[in-house]
């Protein structure tokens, strides 16, 4: 029997570890019909694969078999060209996520290009990501994994907490059951709830500080809705419930909609006579509401509610007096 060439057998290691990756336990017989080979020289690439760090265990069974288990050290990887892309873009993202991580991102991302076949390496090198909404907040490392650490076993963290407040005094440790980590627009939140309120809280992580130990196990829930980036996009509308503005209001806008459009946000736009926008949009209260629609600079109907016409009122009184204020 001719010797198999070391080309063929490399290319034939990376098809069995890629079959093992694939599913967990794999027969010996069907692993040699899918490579094309006798079950010998599957027990042979096996110890090979064994020698380069790769767990892999026999199953015991009638048919006996092989299990790609997870190892002590990190060995040479295997990903497929989809695989590869999306490792890139991950990585890209990572180094604007303000979690510490970012010179450890950039040079794996060094290192994961420098081994792509070059048609890869154009994709990837296509992409441009940038950070939205201004630089990431640093957070530090270890304590996004202490976080996920509490998350994982359930346990009540404690933290001290530098909340904007009139009162600069010294304030007691928060107490929270740890339930998600999301960043969002470069900052890491903490959303946990807290059982002396006995209602939901969202924290900035770069604002607490950590105390040890944790306290004590608690039964997780679910947060309001059921989706977490729904729950805190709610929150940062001032809503307590629904990924909604607690303010709405209708608005006639002397303006055309290719100019209110663009300044709109989430509003809903709409055309109702030649150079007049319908404009239906929130914001956290009435005197938000009000005070945004002056931006557009032009005469404003409002079509309702009440409280939107009141909002306007107030402010225009706010306003006289500021005029009038040392005058």
């Amino acid at each position: 029997m001719p010797v198999a060439s070391s080309t063929a057998t490399s290319g034939r290691l990376l098809s069995l570890l890629s079959l093992l990756q694939a599913r967990r336990d794999w027969p010996g017989a069907l692993l040699a019909g899918r490579l094309g080979v006798s079950e010998r020289t599957v027990r042979r690439d096996v110890d090979r694969l064994r020698e380069l760090g790769y767990p892999v265990q026999a199953v015991k069974g009638p048919d006996g078999g092989y299990r790609l288990e997870a190892g002590g050290r990190m060995p040479p990887l295997l990903f497929d060209e989809e695989q590869a892309v999306a490792l890139a873009v991950a990585l890209r993202i990572a180094a604007g996520t303000g979690a510490g991580i970012e010179e450890a991102a950039v040079r794996a991302l060094a290192t994961v290009r420098q081994v792509m076949p070059a048609r890869l390496r154009r994709r990837v090198d296509v992409l441009e990501i940038a950070a939205a909404g201004g630089s990431a907040v640093q957070v530090g490392t270890d304590v996004l994994l202490a976080l996920s650490s509490a998350i994982r076993a359930t346990e009540e963290v404690r933290f001290d907490y530098e909340a904007p407040a009139a009162d600069p005094g010294p304030r007691p440790p928060r107490r929270v059951q740890p339930h998600h980590l999301v960043v969002r627009s470069g900052r890491w939140y903490l959303i946990g709830w807290d059982a002396v309120r006995a209602d939901w809280r969202t924290y900035r992580v770069d604002r607490l500080r950590l105390r040890v130990p944790n306290g004590p196990r608690f039964t997780p829930r679910e947060v309001p809705g059921g989706d977490v980036a729904t729950f805190l996009a709610a929150r940062f509308k001032g809503s307590a419930t629904a990924d909604v503005w607690p303010c709405r209001g209708e608005v006639i806008l002397d303006r055309p909609p290719a100019e209110v459009a663009p300044f709109a946000g989430d509003g809903v736009v709409e055309e109702v006579a030649p150079g007049k926008t319908r404009l239906l949009t929130g914001s956290w209260s009435w005197a938000a509401l009000a005070a945004g629609l002056l931006r557009f600079d032009c005469e404003i109907e409002v079509a309702g509610p009440p409280e939107l016409r009141d909002a306007f009122a107030d402010l225009a009184g706010r306003a006289t007096r500021a005029a009038n204020l040392g005058a």
